[in-house]
This record gives C-alpha cells, sequence and structure tokens, in this order.
C-alpha cells in the first residue's frame, strides 16, 4: 500500500515560499498559518538566517536585560553568573543566548569563588540599604534642637575635641580643631548661642603638604562664610614617603582650627560648664542606685 506523500517532502520549495513571506513582512504565526506548518522545528528550519520584520519587534521590558545577558555572555561568563548578576531565570537566558557560543569551561572552585563574591556584593549592598535607613531613622527623630540642648551638646562637645587648659602650662584659650566639617558647623552655632560674635574667631586651616592646598583653604573659607583675612597661614604637615595615607581625594580637606580670641573668661565657662554636667551625672547615677 503506498503511504501518502508528506507535506514537508519538498523542503526546499517549501523554504522559499517562507522565506518569501518573510521577506514580505510576515510574522511567524502569519507564515506558520499560511503553509500550514504545525511544527515548531520545521518552521525554524524554513527561516534560518531570515530576521523578523521591524514591526514584530514590540518594545518589551526585558529588553535591556536581554541585551545585558548577550554582552556577558559574549564577555564568557556562565548562566550561573549571569543569573547572580540578573535576577533571571536560566530559562530566559538560555533563550535568549542560545546562538552565541559557549564560553571555555572554568574551574569549578574559580565559579565558586565568583559566586561567592556576587553574593557576598549582594550582601554588602543589602547592608548598606540597612545602614542608610538606620541613619535616617536616627536624623528624623531629633527634631528641634532646644537652646539647652545646643547648650549643653556644645560644652560636651569641646571638652571631647577642644584645646584644654593644663596645671603645667595655664593658657585658657578656646581653640576647637577638627576636620568633620557638621563638626565646625555646630561649633559655630553654638559660640553663637553663648553670644561669640564672628569676628573674634580666626581660623588656621592644617593639610598635608601633597594635598590640594588651595581647594582646601577655599572650602573652609566657603563653609564658615569668612573672608581670607580671617584666616592664619596654613599649617603644611610634612608627608612621610613611608606611610601610605587614605585620607587622599577629592574629599579630603585637612582640619580647620577655630580660635577665639580673647576668651579666657569664656574658657572657664566652659570648663564650669562640663564639671557641672559631671556632677550632675554623679548624683543621677546615685539616686538610680538608691
Amino acid at each position: 500500500m503506498a503511504h501518502a506523500p508528506s507535506k514537508y517532502a519538498d523542503f526546499e520549495g517549501l523554504r522559499e515560499r517562507a522565506v518569501a513571506l518573510r521577506r514580505a513582512g510576515l510574522s511567524r504565526r502569519q507564515i506558520r498559518d499560511r503553509l500550514q506548518v504545525d511544527n515548531n522545528d520545521i518552521l525554524n528550519r524554513l527561516l534560518d538566517g531570515e530576521p523578523a520584520p521591524e514591526w514584530t519587534k514590540r518594545p518589551n521590558a526585558k529588553d535591556d536585560l536581554r541585551d545585558r545577558a548577550r554582552e556577558l555572555r559574549l564577555q564568557g561568563w556562565t548562566y550561573d553568573r549571569i543569573q547572580l548578576e540578573l535576577g533571571c531565570s536560566k530559562g530566559s537566558i538560555s533563550l535568549w543566548v542560545r546562538d552565541l557560543p559557549k564560553p571555555e569551561r572554568r574551574d569549578p572552585s574559580e565559579q565558586a569563588r565568583l559566586a561567592g563574591r556576587k553574593r557576598w556584593e549582594h550582601e554588602l549592598a543589602v547592608r548598606d540599604e540597612e545602614r542608610q535607613r538606620a541613619k535616617a531613622a536616627a536624623a528624623a527623630e531629633i527634631g528641634d534642637l532646644s537652646d539647652r540642648e545646643l547648650f549643653l551638646l556644645g560644652v560636651g562637645l569641646y571638652w571631647a575635641e577642644g584645646a584644654k587648659d593644663k596645671s603645667y602650662d595655664r593658657r585658657e584659650k578656646v581653640t576647637f580643631v577638627n576636620s568633620d566639617p557638621g563638626m565646625i558647623e555646630v561649633f559655630l552655632r553654638w559660640l553663637d548661642l553663648l553670644g561669640v560674635e564672628r569676628d573674634r574667631l580666626r581660623y588656621s586651616v592644617m593639610i598635608h603638604e601633597n594635598a590640594d592646598v588651595a581647594g582646601a583653604e577655599q572650602y573652609w573659607a566657603n563653609l564658615v562664610e569668612a573672608e581670607p583675612s580671617a584666616f592664619y597661614k596654613t599649617t603644611l604637615k610634612k608627608h612621610n614617603p613611608k606611610t601610605v595615607r587614605k585620607n587622599v581625594g577629592a574629599a579630603y580637606h585637612g582640619c580647620l582650627a577655630v580660635n577665639v580670641r580673647q576668651s579666657a573668661d569664656l574658657y572657664r565657662r566652659i570648663e564650669g560648664a562640663w564639671y557641672g554636667i559631671v556632677l550632675s551625672a554623679r548624683e543621677a547615677d546615685q539616686r538610680n542606685r538608691t
């Protein structure tokens, strides 16, 4: 008994018709229906090498992911690394890059190290996000400072960071040195609260000699809103070539010293206020113990 001829027997003729339809702008579905090709493998072979018409290339939310996946695959990345990098499924990656050459097989231990490093980078990103969230929440809790709160804060700030009188070296002069611009700003607001006029202040920049000295001088002048005449000569720190400094780059501005002229009485007030805080803390501790 003779078998009916297969509709795919004349494959080349069928391919010519498929290519002609493709070049005429038909989609895969339209060609499949027009030629009655119900086998996807056969359809793929018929259209092999023929690009899809532009109208079928609809915007897709995953276009960027697909392009990035192909870029990484061409760099020799494995499916596992691409999945960790992009967060998409291996199935999608396989569809996007299956026409690209396979990368050389890597040492399994190297793959494990790469995967471990990627997981650690993700963990660091999560931790940083949590850190920033905690800082923002803490900042929001502060609200407005009362004059008393600012006064007590300034006394503690000065006694921790400011110059202090010694029994063997009586100076009683208010000098505050710091590299944190926020500390300098709070200290200046505190001096305003105490009624210290800005024309009584003199400033001095201290910075490593191989840093951007002029840039640092301008940075601090802008921060404290002072004229150049209010600044003493900058103190340059000698660079030790055997030391590897980490305080480098555009964010490094050295330290700023804020000096209050004719400040002996102010220094005594600060010292007395600090001792008052200490005594009050002791009394509070004693009350809590009884």
